[in-house]
């Protein structure tokens, strides 16, 4: 499948001297497109599923010299590993031995091309150095989505729209499309399957399949009490964010809920990728990282196919609810604002205008985003947002077409990919 990652392990290739961590939630194809990656570019690959291979693990803990490693991992693959031309890929990496053997590569005269693949991102911390060089990979945004589906030329039409701010000629299908992949999401194998016109029935069981292995992943906590409490988290993120107000309430987990509880919990979903957490902001100055509020927060799961499954709706409740469309919609925008490195905000006033989105850009920028509630004719809480913080540019996303109106840019729900030229 065509990803986005593609192009920054080509990146990476030009110059691989620091050995590449790749890291992001479990299933949404980091193994896969790595070795396509490496078929496609190299003569031969040497892979390693590192999880439990206690042989592999004891040659990394013992040996000190980078040949020597090399010379043993060839032995252990069966592969001959030649400089520039064999990708070496260690799956599944938790262990700090493996690291730290892999360190040993981060020189600027090292030829030898490796990428280390993990789904716990909490391990970074451990395994920082500037010896390696990090990438997260995400799920599927939208964009990725019509590039599977052979629409790439819908893609530039969209591309072109945003950047020149006008209509787009094929507005009603982009929409209708969309409203397909906030059902479907991103993960491969539903979007693979998406692709092979398999039934619905058939999306929702490998969807709940994934939900599975999400769960079984919280098994890992360090505590085993958080393990049932980061499920009981999952569980009610679909309530949390039909209500009205979608602030986090722990009480609505379960009756006589603390933060003491759960703050572990969420945490470790949010470490990992697994859900995404956006704070309150209790003013506009930059930079907003200073001035969020900790104890008050929105959280959305990393992928919006999930978030349908875990609603137990009918396609037809999705296209007659516009609450719950929105609500798919707001989840689908944090996960590719997130994707693209911003960090998540929203602005609530004392009056309880909302606005669904706050970042700040490379230059500083503070940008609001509104998410047009379909339900109300006039839209004011981005115009007193405006006229209150004087912020030079700000963002409509709505299902109506590309245009400007009173300075404010409307841009269409499923170009929101294209933001992150803001």
């Amino acid at each position: 499948m065509e990803r986005k990652i593609n192009t920054e392990l080509l990146r990476w290739k030009k110059n691989p001297s620091k050995p590449l961590l790749l890291y992001g939630p479990k299933q949404i194809g980091k193994t896969y497109s790595v070795l396509e990656f490496g078929k496609n570019n190299y003569k031969n690959i040497a892979y390693f599923n590192t999880e439990n291979y206690k042989e592999l693990i004891d040659i990394l803990k013992r040996e000190k010299n980078p040949e020597k490693i090399i010379i043993k991992l060839g032995m252990l693959s069966g592969e001959t590993i030649m400089k520039s031309d064999t990708l070496i890929i260690l799956d599944n990496v938790n262990d700090n031995y493996i690291v730290k053997a892999i360190k040993l590569f981060g020189t600027e005269d090292n030829l030898y091309n490796i990428i280390m693949i993990t789904s716990r991102k909490e391990n970074l911390n451990k395994f920082k150095g500037e010896e390696l060089y990090f990438k997260a990979m995400f799920r599927m945004d939208f964009e990725e989505f019509l590039a599977n589906t052979d629409k790439k030329q819908l893609i530039n039409f969209i591309r072109d729209s945003y950047e020149n701010n006008k209509p787009m000629p094929f507005h009603q299908i982009a929409l209708d499309i969309y409203n397909d992949y906030l059902i479907t999401g991103g993960y491969p194998e539903v979007v693979d399957n998406y692709i092979k016109g398999v039934d619905s029935l058939k999306l929702e069981s490998i969807k709940m399949k994934i939900l599975d292995t999400i769960r079984k992943e919280t098994i890992l906590s360090y505590n085993l009490i958080d393990i049932p409490r980061s499920n009981e988290v999952l569980d009610s993120l679909p309530y949390q964010l039909l209500k009205d107000n979608k602030k986090f309430q722990y009480g609505n987990i379960k009756k006589g809920s603390r933060s003491k509880d759960y703050e572990a919990s969420i945490n470790t979903l949010g470490v990992n990728g697994i859900v995404n957490r956006s704070f309150r902001l209790i003013d506009v100055k930059s930079p907003l990282s200073s001035f969020k509020d900790n104890e008050s927060f929105k959280l959305y799961i990393n992928d919006v196919g999930l978030l349908y499954t875990m609603m137990h709706i009918s396609k037809m409740k999705f296209m007659q609810d516009d609450d719950i469309r929105r609500t798919l919609i707001e989840n689908d925008v944090a996960n590719t604002l997130i994707s693209m490195g911003y960090s998540l905000y929203y602005y609530q006033s004392e009056g309880k205008t909302e606005i669904s989105f706050v970042i700040q850009n490379r230059m500083g920028e503070i940008i609001p985003i509104e998410i047009l509630n379909m339900n109300l004719s006039k839209a004011k809480a981005l115009s007193v947002f405006i006229s209150k913080f004087k912020v030079n540019k700000s963002i409509r996303l709505t299902d109506d077409n590309f245009s400007i109106k009173k300075n404010i840019r409307y841009v269409p729900v499923y170009a929101t990919f294209c933001l992150k030229e803001i």
